[in-house]
């Protein structure tokens, strides 16, 4: 491989949430809290970001954009980052969008918290998703007093699918306004197929829902499998909103900066004039995501190369280490979703009995994933496969000792 995905990086004091932050969102608690493992002993597989040095090529961006000595406010003028973007789409999932369909958020939360704000409170109306979903789906609700109405996937031949019945039967709700989509799904990794977002497209043009679809981890998916944009399956569509980034696919989640897509004229001139940050974006953020659209193709297709091995490990070890436990090699993201229900029967906090008793950190269960992700663990498995194998060598020491 022409990039090291195997050197170990020492984010401590780099301010760093993965680093710093466990305690907080995972658990709730603050440094009173004592764990058996001292800090920098715990194995971290949990927030979604990765472990890996950032591209070479994006880096070298951020140092010629710092080397033009000023980084006065900014905002995105020239055509350059478009065309960047554009041709980045049209490339990888044969799509595209006018330019003037483009806003910029700090991230997708932002601009999730924003729409939640803009398109369902005004109306005392509820938001809908598909479950296990992303905490902030749901914070993003609670925040603007909104219900979040959930619609369980369900397992098929060990795969997660959608209850297009279900669905349906909470879409027609008169007063659910919104369906938050995840595509890929993020914690299971479903990539879903042009049949399924056909589908889910009947049941929101039907009952004429704002759709906003999460596309952070398009990009994330295995070697051959392709992304299919719901802006494809929905080309005319006025109440599409599409959000995606390359903080995720480059690890440059601290640069805050995203992409929104807002096809509906009156909403996009409403999230602009709401606009916390007035429009303005970090200079180094968009020298960063430009580099990285337009030359970070070789590099991401190496990632991708090597989180498959990566899956595939996993998928050995759980096999031949924790039998019992349930995991099947996802098509999208760099996460393992697996049912630990049978190999820990009766343990009802996951996060905790790994930290205390592997020094793994890790996120699962309803209490961060919104519901249906009773027993189950997320792994990142963004990171050094030595990194991996070491959790996983704890874990499955746990559960041993459990029995």
């Amino acid at each position: 491989m022409k990039y090291d995905f195997d050197e170990t990086i020492d984010r401590r004091n780099t301010n760093s949430e993965n680093v710093e932050g466990w305690r907080e969102y995972i658990f709730k608690c603050g440094p009173e809290k004592v764990f058996p493992y001292e800090d920098h002993e715990f194995v971290r597989m949990w927030v979604a970001d990765m472990e890996f040095a950032v591209a070479p090529e994006i880096r070298r961006a951020i140092k010629e954009r710092v080397d033009k000595k000023i980084l006065g406010y900014t905002m995105v003028y020239d055509e350059g980052y478009y065309q960047a973007l554009s041709q980045w789409c049209k490339q990888r999932y044969g799509w595209s969008f006018p330019k003037e369909e483009l806003v910029f958020s700090p991230g997708v939360i932002p601009a999730l918290y924003q729409l939640v704000e803009d398109l369902v409170k005004p109306v005392c109306g509820k938001a809908l998703t598909m479950t296990p979903a992303y905490g902030y789906f749901l914070h993003a609700c609670e925040y603007n007093g909104v219900e979040l109405v959930n619609s369980p996937l369900k397992l098929v031949d060990g795969q997660f699918a959608i209850d297009f019945d279900d669905l349906e039967k909470k879409a027609a709700d008169p007063e659910v306004k919104m369906l938050m989509l995840c595509n890929p799904h993020n914690p299971t990794g479903r990539i879903w197929t042009e049949g399924e977002l056909k589908r889910i497209a009947e049941i929101v043009e039907k009952y004429q829902l704002w759709i906003v679809s999460d596309e952070i981890h398009c990009d994330l998916i295995r070697v051959g499998v392709r992304h299919t944009p719901m802006g494809k399956i929905m080309p005319d569509y006025d109440k599409l909103i599409t959000a995606i980034s390359a903080s995720k696919t480059f690890n440059l989640a601290g640069l805050m900066f995203s992409n929104i897509i807002i096809r509906n004229t009156e909403e996009r001139k409403r999230l602009q004039a709401r606009d916390k940050v007035i429009g303005l974006v970090n200079p180094l953020s968009v020298a960063a995501h430009k580099a990285a659209y337009e030359e970070g193709g070789e590099w991401l297709e190496e990632l991708k190369a090597y989180i498959d091995n990566n899956l595939k490990f996993v998928e050995k070890f759980l096999q031949e280490n924790i039998p019992e436990a349930v995991f099947t090699i996802p098509q999208a993201t760099y996460f393992a979703w697996v049912d630990m229900s049978k190999a820990l029967p009766g343990e009802e906090d996951l996060p905790m009995f790994f930290a205390n008793n592997a020094g793994v950190l890790l996120e699962g269960g309803d209490g961060l994933f919104v519901d249906n992700a009773k027993g189950y663990i997320r792994l990142n498995l963004a990171m050094p496969k030595a990194v991996i194998e070491k959790g996983l060598t704890r874990m499955a020491e746990a559960v041993k000792a459990r029995k």
